[in-house]
């Protein structure tokens, strides 16, 4: 399982995805609010037409809208695998509460060397350019 908001889209995510993908098991995207997004930035593609393009994506076998927090996504789902980009890692690992339920469900954490581009860094880049 891969999640996020993925709001836009970028070539960091396709990496993410294939490089997920590439793990061996049929891949899940849990994609987050539009809510959640907000908190980030301002909402460029709603939830549900983000869900579709995800989907459209060879490398993604399933899109999950995520209403609850990842906690509980991950309990309700309990994926083999929970994926996660180097940059999580790089900021000390995913949240306590998620690494305890991946502990305790025996879902294996990984992190992938794919971060190529950042969704909010983008934006606040074309904002500044416009």
């Amino acid at each position: 399982m891969v999640d996020g908001s993925f709001d836009p889209l970028h070539d960091g995510h396709v990496a993410y995805f294939r490089a997920a993908a590439e793990l061996g098991l049929p891949l899940l995207c849990n994609v987050a609010t539009d809510g959640w997004t907000r908190s980030k930035h301002r909402v460029l593609l709603p939830r549900e037409r983000r869900m579709r393009v995800i989907d459209a994506l060879r490398d993604v076998a399933y899109v999950h809208a995520g209403d609850r927090s990842t906690a509980e996504v991950l309990r309700e789902l309990m994926p083999a695998i929970y994926a996660k980009g180097s940059d999580w890692r790089d900021r000390g690992g995913i949240p306590l509460i998620e690494a305890d339920i991946c502990r305790d469900l025996n879902i294996e954490v990984r992190y992938l060397d794919t971060v190529l581009n950042s969704s909010s860094e983008l934006l606040r880049r074309y904002e500044a350019d416009s």
